[in-house]
């Protein structure tokens, strides 16, 4: 294994790309290939078609079905030196669509903190299985939405079917990559579910961060094998001694056996995809049950419809098939049946174990949802698979078209867009300044900026988007439990008993020079301390209780930069708590402004007030008049601000009709000034 090997031999291994730049000029290279015709019963179109496993052939697992692969030299080191072998991976890569036994087949999702290298080691796997050829190849290459390139982060799970060779016998292997954010948690915890074992990245320099916690607690309520892996261990900064022992203090995991590896320069990738086979448990073979097949994701193509990415559970999906989904009871015969590779390649079937797509035609949205089961509509399934929890949504805020005749193309790219994102929720809503729009909730702050930049993009649309805020419990004098995100529903004073608010716990993960401000952070942000504890020598882990109010706003900002970058957090949801809170109005020139109005906490309202006042008074035009802007707690002003005339209102004492008369009376005497100059000219 890769740990055997010391960090200085690893570190001055060459590197995978220098291996392909010179296996084609190599003098003695004599590459092995990996199967003839025979061996490969395809047609003989240009695309492989698939050759279905005989169900006798495979309850008994005989290999004399499966393909026959030449002998692989065995290898005792950590990268790949050997270009026969590389080259018979690779062309064992170009025939991933035949089939496998059960037994053979490998479920696995790569999981990490944000930017540890999930997606670097995603394209590596991918090119030393031969899946993408080289001259294709390109960075991020499972990241294939521009957003997800322009700010170097995963947004969206992908799934990719690789073929991998190991002690002369085929295995099927089914990637899955996650994204590291802890506001896509919910992408995570839909991939694990379709899963049986999980890569857990950790940068050899950095160590363990929060959200590397939160994603190995999501593997182990999964029952996932969790394989450690340390990566960047090219770096100079790396101490990957510091980091496994990090790793078995703070996450409890055993990394006796952890792989030590660079995806960037091809260092420990075939340890890895060794230990894939040898480690990660394969399916349940249930190909003789009926079917069920749980749906961990889909989306809306204008051509097609509806495409639906599944786990076959049990059973035997094939192409024509009437199927059934269990959960909106509604039927459609598949279309089309294939893999991801990581593009969509046709397949005849999928049986239990695998991965794949559906296209059935299906023009409604709401008929193919994620965590849906489908089944065969004449041989129906007993029960439904468990599916996943509803994902609560944290932060709310109104999204309105810039032109009103938008609306109707604004709710069903937010259909379209919510198939594809389930975490997303969605409700009609009306404003006094912005007409009819819609009500969205999210994750957190990132959710809410990537879901805007995806409608404006993929749909053409220009949205107005309103201030973040969050959902309050209302505790009505009657008894009734109303939950209000937007201030103007609020009940009146009279008619509330006590407001409640949303309250996170949130994990800091800190070096020890920035406890101080992060503690004075939290403490000024209304965060009640729980714990503090020292997970090494120089890192500490601090624990607070905090609305979640007041997170929504700059609080991850404020943490990034008073640590200088180096902390990092993640939060969950506990539930409601009661506390002093106040609805805050602004008024203009005496006229209240409800779209200005908002729900804060008695101590801050005053700051909160004298804030909004000072930047309406930067942002308002000058008036003719002098116009006050106040902010009010009921009929109560604490902050006020006036913006001044543009000039002395010589008629502010004429009211009425007066005033009207004098204004005409003006008016005729400027006329009768002009044209009497006009003639003396």
């Amino acid at each position: 294994m890769a740990t055997s090997a010391s960090v200085s031999e690893l570190r001055a291994a060459p590197s995978l790309l220098s291996y392909l730049s010179t296996a084609n000029h190599h003098p003695r290279r004599r590459i092995h290939t990996a199967a003839t015709t025979s061996q490969y019963p395809l047609s003989s179109s240009s695309s492989p078609k698939l050759v279905p496993l005989h169900s006798a052939a495979s309850k008994s697992k005989s290999k004399s079905s499966i393909i026959s692969f030449p002998p692989l030299r065995c290898r005792a080191s950590n990268t790949i030196t050997d270009v026969d072998d590389f080259a018979a991976q690779v062309q064992a890569g170009q025939h991933r669509l035949l089939k496998v036994p059960t037994s053979n087949i490998r479920n696995f999702c790569i999981i990490a903190h944000i930017d540890h290298g999930k997606s670097t080691l995603a394209d590596k796997l991918l090119q030393v299985t031969g899946t993408v050829e080289k001259r294709e190849m390109k960075d991020q290459f499972l990241d294939n939405m521009d957003l997800e390139r322009e700010r170097g982060i995963t947004i969206k799970l992908q799934a990719a079917r690789m073929r991998y060779v190991f002690q002369n016998e085929p295995y099927c292997l089914n990637l899955i990559d996650t994204p590291g954010h802890v506001d896509f948690s919910y992408e995570v915890s839909r991939s694990l579910a379709a899963c049986e074992g999980a890569l857990l990245v950790v940068d050899a320099s950095q160590g363990v961060e929060a959200q590397t916690l939160a994603n190995v607690y999501l593997a182990l309520e999964n029952n996932l094998e969790i394989i450690p892996v340390l990566n960047k261990i090219d770096l100079p900064g790396a101490e990957p001694d510091r980091v496994v022992k990090e790793i078995e203090e703070v996450v409890g995991l055993d990394c006796s056996n952890a792989i030590l590896c660079s995806a960037k320069e091809g260092i420990g990738i075939r340890d890895i995809l060794d230990s894939i086979v040898q480690r990660v448990p394969p399916p349940s073979d249930t190909m003789e049950r009926p079917l069920r097949a749980l749906i961990f994701d889909s989306y809306y193509d204008p051509y097609r419809g509806v495409i639906v990415y599944f786990r076959v559970i049990d059973g035997t999906i094939r192409k024509g098939d009437r199927i059934y989904f269990m959960a909106s009871e509604k039927d459609y015969f598949a279309d089309e049946v294939g893999v991801l590779s990581p593009n969509q390649l046709q397949v005849a079937e999928l049986f239990a174990g695998e991965v794949g797509y559906l296209s059935a035609s299906i023009r409604s949205v709401a008929d193919a949802r994620v965590g849906d089961t489908i089944t065969h509509y004449g041989r129906r399934a007993e029960d439904s698979l468990p599916g996943y929890e509803e994902a609560t949504p944290m932060v709310f805020c109104g999204l309105f078209p810039v032109e009103a005749d938008q609306f109707p193309e604004l709710r069903d790219a937010l259909e379209k867009l919510q198939l594809n994102d389930a975490a997303l929720k969605f409700e009609p809503e009306t404003s006094s300044a912005m007409g009819f729009g819609f009500r969205c909730g999210f994750l957190g702050l990132l959710h809410m900026e990537i879901v805007q930049e995806r409608l404006e993009r993929e749909y053409n649309l220009s949205l107005i988007t309103t201030a973040p805020s969050v959902v309050y419990r209302v505790n009505c004098v009657n008894g009734d439990i109303v939950e209000c995100s937007n201030p103007s529903v609020l009940p009146e004073p009279g008619q509330r008993r006590s407001i409640e608010e949303p309250v996170v716990k949130i994990e800091m993960l800190t070096p020890k020079d920035y406890i101080g401000p992060l503690m004075e952070l939290s403490q000024d942000r209304r965060g009640e301390f729980k714990e503090m504890k020292f997970i090494t020598e120089n890192r500490a882990s601090l624990t607070y209780e905090l609305p979640l109010a007041e997170m929504v706003g700059d609080f991850f900002d404020q943490l990034k930069s008073r640590s200088k970058g180096y902390a990092s957090m993640e939060y969950t949801f506990l539930g409601y708590k009661e506390s002093e809170l106040i609805k805050l109005d602004i008024r203009i020139n005496g006229d209240q402004v409800e779209p200005l109005a908002t729900i804060v906490h008695k101590d801050k309202a005053y700051a909160v007030g004298r804030a909004l006042t000072q930047k309406l008074k930067e942002l308002i035009p000058r008036q003719m008049f002098k116009v006050p802007i106040q902010a009010c707690i009921g009929a109560k002003v604490i902050a006020s601000e006036s913006l001044s005339a543009i000039r002395k209102d010589v008629l502010a004492k004429c009211y009425g009709e007066m005033r009207l008369l004098s204004w005409l009376c003006l008016a005729a005497f400027s006329q009768a000034y002009h044209k009497t100059k006009v003639m003396m000219w």
